[in-house]
């Protein structure tokens, strides 16, 4: 059964880069978006949010965005829940080790305002058909 995606917990510590995110993914296109500035606020937030799908940036002070990613894999709700990273580190092998991590996308950074929604939904649309 394919379910759409609607909520979006988003993870960015710099305010220009999230201000644009949040405009273009919940004034725009409509997603009921959290936005956190840190990770460490992300796992504080995310289980009452209860997000069908996590986005993570990678590169932050205190908790990066793998740290992120593994503190949110400790709690019983997120074990499953789908992680996008988004960076400006889009080498392969970079990009190998986030999907190692268990990401099911990165989107590279300067992401193009235009495109991310859809980006999120095929990365979204892809999982879906694959569970």
């Amino acid at each position: 059964m394919t379910r759409n995606l609607d909520k979006i917990l988003y993870v960015e510590d710099d305010p220009d880069i999230q201000a644009i995110a949040v405009m273009v993914l919940d004034a725009i296109s409509g997603f009921t978006l959290l936005a956190c500035s840190s990770g460490a606020e992300a796992v504080s937030k995310a289980v009452a949010f209860n997000p069908d799908l996590i986005l993570l940036d990678v590169m932050m002070p205190g908790m990066d965005g793998p740290e992120t990613l593994q503190a949110l894999r400790k709690l019983p709700e997120f074990t499953h829940t789908p992680v996008v990273f988004m960076t400006a580190k889009v080498q392969p092998q970079e990009v190998q080790d986030y999907l190692a991590l268990g990401a099911v996308g990165v989107i590279a950074k300067p992401f193009d305002p235009m495109t991310l929604a859809d980006q999120l939904r095929e990365i979204w649309a892809r999982i879906q058909t694959n569970t």
